[in-house]
């Protein structure tokens, strides 16, 4: 990890400042490999609990720089637990404790002298339901710029905010506009351009589409694509086609449960290529979830 990025991490001392699934071929899927080149996040035996109950155990794998990584699964596997670990945003749940190591450009994320603050100005995300603020379209993007104390024209900060997430040139006349007149798609790129606005490393994303419709989820998915270019996403879907399209990596999750049922906890079954996931699975559980037979 660079010095500047250890800085921006520290805390912040007083006065310092499968059939039917088909994996789109034009967007580093080459033969099934993908590049792999500087890894944003490494994981070893990294587990959640809630009070006494696990809710993810023994997660070990590597995110990559400007890949997208989807965490598929079904429903209680831990899939969204694992990606608040990301940005320590299960800090904020007073019973959840995460043991094991996770490391951001090699450094400790749950070190002693890193602000969980500063983490989430590096690790940005986005909700399952968009969640604009009851501001105007301007100062929802010019939030996030302003409470970290951004340099520079907020007006251009903004457009160009707005410009990466596909958005400017549908409010560029209307910036002074609540946000909540804008349409569900509309709003979840706001939030996506409100999120990249802080210039972040990382961008995570919970069912970003999950509620929206068809041509929305497709503009997203082409927005998530040209993304990548800058910035390393990690997304949680239930939709197994968009995982295939949109991902480099893909790991898939499952739950696990005890003799006798009581207690229950995902584990991390499979990470590969998303070609290789999708079209040539290592374990069988992976393919009976993909194909619809499980889950």
């Amino acid at each position: 990890m660079t010095e500047q990025t250890q800085d921006r991490l520290a805390a912040r001392r007083p006065g310092v400042d499968h059939p039917g699934i088909s994996v789109r071929p034009d967007h580093g899927h080459q033969g099934g490999h993908v590049e792999r080149t500087e890894k944003t996040f490494q994981l070893r035996q990294v587990s959640v609990h809630y009070g006494g109950s696990p809710a993810v155990r023994g997660v070990t794998m590597d995110f990559f720089q400007r890949n997208i990584t989807a965490l598929i699964g079904p429903s209680g596997c831990g899939k969204s637990t694992l990606l608040r670990c990301l940005n320590r945003m299960n800090d904020l749940i007073p019973a959840a404790r995460v043991s094991g190591e996770l490391r951001y450009h090699g450094d400790d994320l749950y070190g002693p002298r890193v602000d969980p603050v500063q983490v989430r100005k590096l690790i940005g995300m986005v909700f399952q339901k968009p969640n604009p603020f009851p501001k105007s379209i301007f100062d929802n993007v010019a939030f996030g710029p302003r409470t970290i104390g951004i340099k520079g024209d907020m007006r251009t900060i903004v457009e160009q905010a707005l410009r990466r997430a596909g958005l400017w040139d549908e409010v560029k006349n209307r910036l002074k506009d609540n946000a909540y007149g804008l349409s569900g798609g509309q709003q979840q790129r706001l939030c996506i351009a409100r999120a990249i606005a802080t210039e972040p490393d990382v961008i995570l994303m919970d069912e970003p589409c999950s509620a929206l419709d068809p041509i929305s989820t497709a503009r997203i998915e082409d927005l998530m694509l040209e993304l990548k270019e800058r910035y390393t996403i990690v997304i949680v879907t239930h939709n197994m086609q968009q995982a295939a399209r949109v991902s480099d990596m893909t790991a898939f999750l499952m739950v696990e449960l005890t003799a006798d049922e009581r207690s229950r906890w995902g584990e991390l079954i499979e990470y590969d290529d998303t070609s290789r996931v999708f079209t040539n699975p290592s374990d069988p559980r992976t393919e009976e979830y993909i194909s619809g037979r499980v889950g």
